[in-house]
């Protein structure tokens, strides 16, 4: 038998285990309540003999009527006593509720409504009956088990949520570990690639042709140095964010369809933000192929970068198929994608980028279904 094979049954085996003390528990306390209950009741019943004997008793006789009194006395229960619905005699009821009449008829119906009356047959054709609550033992009792699934439910929920982020940072150490083994297997072929790019220089290869295949080899280096960078933390330096914006912009303008419109707007004037420039240029990088997916390859694209105050702000709009306002959020959540294909990584890795490495803030600054979408990224400028 496999180690998680195992793990999953001693894992079924606690649920089970804790399921059964719970309803042992909860049974056990039910018992507890129906046990004092009865023995209530048999309170209640010695009561009404009590005052029966206490009506009944000649006053001129000799008789020891102390432990009569002394029943009456002893139980701390609200009790009402009725003759042909009439009320006749109370015990332990409010003085507030005594001095309204439509206030202690309601009362009676609450204790009508919460245990069987007792018969106290006085004379042949004379009855009384005892009505009576529960006492604030047994009321506390009654709201025990309430309090214990409480308790049990939010043990659960901590235990379920320790065990949620333990196997999520499992999950991100495994794939950190895949991420940093990815920029290990491309470096060798990236190495090979380069020598033979120095060859194509000396063998006098066309000058364009070069260029072209230099840009993409860096961008695979590029590449190979953000997947290097995942799970460590960053060395963020002073960028001129509108350069490396437009860097990274210019060159996937140059590698997408011409049916897609791209524009870019900025202030002239260099924007100082602490940056790391490979992890901002795969958070515009995924910014724009979500939008040109959004589109199907087809529409217009527009970066604008804005300086407000402190912040700098880059906002990306799309002419595409637009989001729903109920998933603004969800977008950048991990797995979560409507594409047919895809993992639904690409924004929420980008908000870990934005949020995470750079402090910055990334949301869905609006978005109309059929229309286009704006996501917008803000950093804190570095000041002077």
């Amino acid at each position: 038998m496999q180690f998680s094979e195992k793990r999953n049954i001693s894992r079924w085996i606690i649920i089970m285990t804790s399921f059964f003390i719970v309803v042992l528990i909860l049974w056990n306390t039910y018992s507890f309540f129906q046990i004092f209950k009865d023995e209530e009741r048999i309170k209640m019943e010695n009561w009404a003999l009590a005052q029966k004997k206490i009506n009944s008793a000649d006053p001129n006789a000799d008789v020891d009527m102390e432990l009569p009194f002394q029943i009456i006395r002893e139980p701390n229960i609200p009790i009402i006593v009725t003759e042909k619905d009439s009320i006749i005699n109370t015990n332990n009821i409010d003085p507030d509720i005594l001095k309204d009449k439509v206030k202690l008829y309601a009362f009676l119906q609450k204790l009508k409504n919460q245990n069987e009356p007792i018969v106290m047959r006085i004379s042949e054709n004379q009855t009384h009956n005892l009505y009576y609550g529960d006492s604030s033992l047994l009321n506390k009792l009654k709201y025990y088990p309430i309090a214990l699934l409480l308790i049990i439910f939010l043990f659960g929920a901590v235990v379920y949520n320790f065990y949620k982020s333990t196997k999520m940072a499992t999950q991100n150490k495994l794939w950190a570990g895949m991420a940093k083994e990815t920029a290990h297997q491309i470096g060798t072929p990236l190495s090979s690639l380069l020598g033979w790019l120095e060859i194509m220089k000396a063998d006098n290869v066309d000058e364009t042709t070069v260029s072209e295949i230099e840009k993409d080899i860096n961008r695979l280096q590029t590449i190979a140095d953000r997947f290097s960078k995942i799970g460590s933390e960053p060395i963020l330096e002073p960028k001129d964010i509108i350069a490396e914006t437009e860097q990274s912009f210019d060159y996937l303008r140059s590698r997408f369809s011409k049916q897609v419109t791209f524009t870019f707007e900025a202030p002239k004037e260099p924007i100082m933000v602490s940056l790391n420039t490979a992890l901002h240029s795969w958070t515009i990088e995924n910014l724009v192929k979500n939008a040109i997916d959004a589109m199907r390859g087809k529409g217009r694209l527009l970066i604008v970068i804005e300086n407000e105050n402190n912040l700098v702000k880059i906002i990306v709009t799309d002419s595409g198929k637009g989001i729903p306002k109920k998933q603004f959020k969800r977008i950048f959540e991990p797995g979560f994608t409507t594409k047919k294909r895809g993992w639904g990584l690409g924004l929420s890795l980008t908000k870990r980028i934005v949020e995470e490495y750079h402090k910055g803030k990334i949301k869905v600054l609006n978005s109309e279904v059929g229309k286009g979408t704006t996501i917008q990224v803000s950093y804190k400028k570095i000041s002077g």
